[in-house]
């Protein structure tokens, strides 16, 4: 593990859960490792049941690892979790504002959990709201803002205290592609202009690929591929070719079609859909097509495309990126007391 200085780092993470009816309990963390470096938008991809969840509620202080270290600016997550709490801002998939009050009243509300004082807190509520452009919606009930507006109010609450590192969990999930680019921008602003560390988890691979300037694929509880988007797709040779198959195939008798052709190699088979990659794609695919229809399995579609994050999804984990069909509770709320006053109450003191 590195020791240059960094924002986050985890090393040999385990974690086990205990499940009524199954011996040993489920292994979610299994020996993970991961650094971030400071100022950067850090992408964590996964699939269901990767791990990749628990692996914020770990570095969040949401629950405690079994084994391992994690640190947040050099504070030790399990240690001095209270200290992490203060370095960290947490922007949840499901939105912790209060609907029946205002954007400012939230806002105020964030600011004095934090220990601001009143006149603090209503400044700190201000120069949040004119940096999100939330100026206008300042005092309307949070229950009518779209989810555009909703979702810029979640950041600006993860940024009340000015941590050092945002986790975002889904941050354009279900906005228009208007709100989305805009979600984008201020991302790249958090991190470029302002040097915040961005922990991002997205079930979305272009937003990875566009904002991340690192990443890290989590599979069975393990950092399995980690680097640049560039970088992770580089080294995947060559062309990605993507065969669409009849119903009714037989995966086995495809694969070994494929496999005994010269000009393709890393073919892999999931249901209908084949993946396979070769030097040079356009050039294969006659004789790929060729070999199917002697085989009586001829193809109903086929592309030919650069490398993807999907593909690197595919070569790491075996298997196609599908986004997480269930929401993990686990980051619904930011670390904080059980128990809170409302929004409204807060901001009449």
């Amino acid at each position: 593990m590195t020791t240059e200085p960094c924002a986050v780092r985890a090393h040999d993470l385990g974690k086990t859960y205990s499940v009524r009816g199954v011996k040993g309990g489920v292994r979610a963390l299994d020996g993970l490792d991961l650094t971030v470096g400071r100022g950067l938008v850090f992408g964590l991809l996964g699939p269901n049941g990767a791990g990749k969840s628990t692996a914020v509620k770990v570095l969040t202080t949401l629950t405690r690892p079994d084994r391992g270290t994690a640190v947040i600016e050099g504070v030790d997550v399990r240690r001095r979790p209270d200290h992490v709490r203060r370095l960290i801002g947490v922007v949840a998939q499901r939105s912790g504002s209060d609907p029946r009050a205002t954007a400012r009243e939230n806002l105020v509300l964030q600011a004095r959990m934090h220990g601001m004082g009143g006149r603090a807190a209503r400044a700190r509520a201000a120069e949040l709201l004119g940096r999100f452009d939330l100026a206008e919606v300042a005092d309307r009930l949070v229950k009518t803002f779209s989810g555009g507006t909703q979702r810029r109010l979640d950041v600006a609450l993860g940024l009340v205290h000015r941590p050092a590192v945002l986790f975002l969990d889904e941050p354009t999930t279900g906005l228009d592609p208007e709100a989305r680019a805009a979600m984008w921008s201020e991302i790249r602003r958090l991190a470029g202009d302002d040097g915040l560390t961005v922990v991002l988890t997205t079930h979305y691979l272009e937003e990875a690929d566009r904002l991340a300037q690192r990443l890290a694929i989590v599979d069975r509880g393990r950092v399995v591929a980690d680097g640049t988007p560039d970088e992770l797709k580089g080294e995947l040779r060559g062309d990605a070719v993507h065969l669409e198959l009849p119903s009714g195939t037989v995966p086995g008798e495809v694969r070994a079609v494929l496999e005994a052709l010269p000009s393709v190699r890393e073919v892999r088979v999931a249901g209908r859909g084949v993946s396979t990659r070769s030097d040079n794609g356009a050039a294969a695919v006659p004789a790929v097509l060729a070999a199917l229809e002697r085989a009586g399995t001829p193809a109903a579609s086929v592309t030919v495309a650069r490398p993807s994050l999907d593909d690197v999804f595919l070569r790491y984990t075996g298997r196609r990126y599908a986004p997480d069909t269930d929401q993990d509770d686990s980051t619904s709320s930011p670390p904080g007391p059980e128990t809170r006053p409302s929004a409204r109450q807060e901001a009449a003191r």
